[in-house]
């Protein structure tokens, strides 16, 4: 895959986000018959889960090749590059769906926290969170506070629970939620987060679903840590350019 230039993101977007650690484009980034592709592949794999929780389904992309036709797609490349450069990796994936009344919250906490040691640097790896059903307030949708991916790794807590992603929370009641802009969207649009600011989201009160599928990039002039327990079995894949950081990259084209 060839680097290739793009214009869906502005210089002017581009700015804000590198100042705020967060973009709302507003707009789908599928065109509407591949999203519905997605939708699909999502539901079977939310009535296939097994004993996972509708907020566990992480790394889908290593059991189902079908998605990375989305996860590799030029469109979703594009709107990457602007924010990390030209050389990009896949790093991960998931379905994170809240059920009507019963979705719990999201912990407040920044990626890159759990990822601590995994790469040499946090500050080019971005996140979109495409919104796979509406997301609004009421059904839990995600929140951020601005500027916070400038200030390093707050304080951490376990949260005494055997939920396989999110069992550790910032500590104590350090969150304002007064500061926290809420990422309102409809159903196909999507958000962009850096992968060092803080947010969360609350439980799910409505009687609608609310699911979001993450796709998380990184700059591949990152080093990742070959010798970090978790790295061991890491499957990272090239999306684009070259790979100064001499990544242990799959390349699927």
């Amino acid at each position: 895959m060839t680097t290739k230039s793009t214009a869906l993101i502005s210089p002017e977007q581009a700015k804000f986000y590198d100042d705020n650690g967060y973009l709302l484009p507003h707009i789908p980034l599928f065109s509407k018959e591949k999203f519905e592709r997605l939708f699909t592949i999502f539901e079977e794999h939310l009535a296939d889960r097994g004993e996972l929780r509708p907020d566990e389904m992480n790394a889908p992309h290593l059991k189902d090749e079908r998605l990375f036709e989305f996860l590799l797609a030029d469109e979703v490349i594009d709107v990457v590059e602007p924010l990390i450069g030209p050389n990009i990796g896949l790093w991960s994936s998931g379905f994170i769906c809240k059920e009507p009344m019963t979705g719990k919250p999201t912990p407040w906490h920044e990626d890159s926290a759990y990822w601590d040691g995994r790469f040499n640097s946090f500050d080019g790896i971005a996140t979109i969170w495409l919104a796979i059903d509406k997301a609004t307030k009421a059904n839990g949708c995600m929140g951020v506070v601005p500027g916070t991916h400038r200030n390093g790794f707050s304080e951490y807590e376990d949260m005494g629970t055997d939920h396989k992603i999110f069992n550790r929370q910032i500590k104590g009641d350090s969150i304002n939620e007064d500061d926290v802009v809420w990422f309102e969207l409809k159903k196909g649009t999507y958000s962009l987060h850096d992968s060092r600011i803080i947010h969360g989201a609350n439980a799910n009160t409505s009687n609608t679903r609310r699911t979001g599928y993450t796709m998380r990039y990184f700059n591949t002039d990152l080093v990742f840590n070959r010798e970090h327990p978790s790295n061991a079995n890491k499957k990272t894949y090239h999306a684009r350019g070259g790979n100064k950081g001499n990544n242990p990259l799959i390349y699927l084209k």
